[in-house]
């Protein structure tokens, strides 16, 4: 028995590229320090005093900066390649962390918020397009999953000693964020040689169309946005309700953060190695929607205790196991390497606009009909979703399967 597991993790990793490798050690030190965001809501409310409708608003902002960063983005890595688009996001990014760390006042803190967002997300569209030009073409929705490993555990990691920094200094959390970016910048530098861009485009024989005419994708886009509305209040408005109603401490909030990241770590690999090609990626897509929706729904029927939030977080978990992946298996299974720039660009600025959309509806739903009427409503539109997800695979039966 103990045998067949080793052999299984053993199988889930091997066939990735050095590149791909290397790349995710430096996403791991980047997201080891990812302790803001998280706790922003927390910050805003505990800290600054403010509203819950003016807390909504800050967190906004960092998705309205992230809309135009990933859309700049986009063009960027076009033209001239993932590489750099990289590298400089990620260092002023991180200098950014430090400017804003000094921010108190309502308006000063969204248009640092703002712009935070705007060079720190920028980085995402590039990373994309550096997974997808590092891997191979038989393993990379693995390659995708290795890149959500090093997230997750390096969230995990964050999380954790977030929550144990939040409950002393809400400022050192902005400091070790900057600093980790600014980290893997250099690490980028010093471990993964520069890319040129007209390499990349050597590789390319075919110019592909243009995401904005690619109407499945758009469709799924659309599926995608109100999906991630849904998803997003688990860091907006999820931490606020364990706090306030549920009465959960900082410290168990971030070892709830931490149990997200360590089962993605663990289990994530293996499930994508098991599930690949089996069956046609929106299929899991659909399964995932569903239990992040039961996840969301198990808050209004469980006792407001540690354990319930504990078995809410499993099943939002297992949830984003099946869906993110194979989202990304989808939209990238449409692109070439002179207009992957751009949908990378549309698939990040969809999770932006939900960034936006998400912790403005969730606060205000909380605040005008409460929390137990915005957890039932999370769990209604999930289901709208799933049936966009049946439409989309009916009308388009040519989608790739996983691998």
């Amino acid at each position: 028995m103990l045998a067949a597991t080793i052999r299984l993790y053993k199988n889930a990793y091997q066939g990735l590229t050095k590149e791909t490798w290397l790349l995710s050690l430096v996403i791991l030190i980047n997201r080891s320090g990812t302790m803001v965001l998280p706790f922003m809501s927390i910050y805003c409310t505990q800290k600054l005093q403010y509203s819950i409708g003016q807390t909504g608003f800050v967190i906004s902002m960092f998705g309205a900066g992230s809309i135009l960063g990933a859309l700049i983005s986009g063009k960027l890595v076009d033209r001239i390649g993932f590489y750099y688009v990289q590298f400089f996001t990620l260092l002023i990014g991180g200098s950014m962390f430090f400017v804003v760390a000094q921010l108190q006042h309502f308006i000063s803190l969204c248009i640092g918020v703002f712009f935070l967002s705007l060079c720190n997300e920028s980085f995402r569209p590039a990373n994309s397009t550096a997974i997808v030009h590092y891997s191979k073409e038989e393993n990379r929705t693995r390659s995708y999953s290795l890149n959500r490993l090093a997230i997750n555990l390096g969230f995990s990691f964050g999380g954790a000693l977030g929550g144990f920094i939040a409950s002393r200094n809400y400022h050192w959390l902005f400091w070790v964020d900057g600093a980790t970016n600014i980290c893997a910048a250099l690490l980028l530098l010093k471990l993964l040689p520069p890319v040129k861009h007209h390499h990349q485009q050597k590789q390319s024989d075919a110019k592909g169309i243009s995401p904005y005419k690619d109407k499945n994708f758009l469709f799924f886009l659309a599926m995608l946005v109100l999906f991630a509305i849904c998803f997003m209040q688990l860091f907006g408005m999820q931490p606020v309700f364990l706090k306030t109603v549920w009465h959960i401490s900082e410290q168990q909030i971030g070892m709830l953060m931490a149990l997200n990241g360590l089962m993605i770590v663990f289990i994530e690999m293996v499930m994508i190695h098991s599930l690949e090609g089996k069956k046609n990626p929106l299929f899991f897509i659909r399964i995932g929607i569903a239990l992040v929706a039961f996840g969301f729904v198990c808050m209004n029927i469980m006792q407001g205790t540690f354990l319930s939030a504990t078995v809410s977080m499993i099943l939002f978990t297992i949830g984003e196991m099946f869906a993110m992946p194979f989202m990304n298996t989808y939209w990238i299974s449409r692109t070439h390497n002179n207009n992957r720039g751009s949908y990378a660009a549309l698939y990040t600025a969809g999770w932006s606009i939900a960034q936006v959309a998400a912790p403005t509806i969730g606060s205000q739903v909380a605040a005008n009909a409460g929390f137990n009427a915005l957890w039932w409503g999370v769990g209604i539109v999930c289901m709208v979703v799933i049936a966009m997800a049946f439409v989309l695979q009916n009308n388009h039966k040519d989608v790739m399967l996983v691998g």
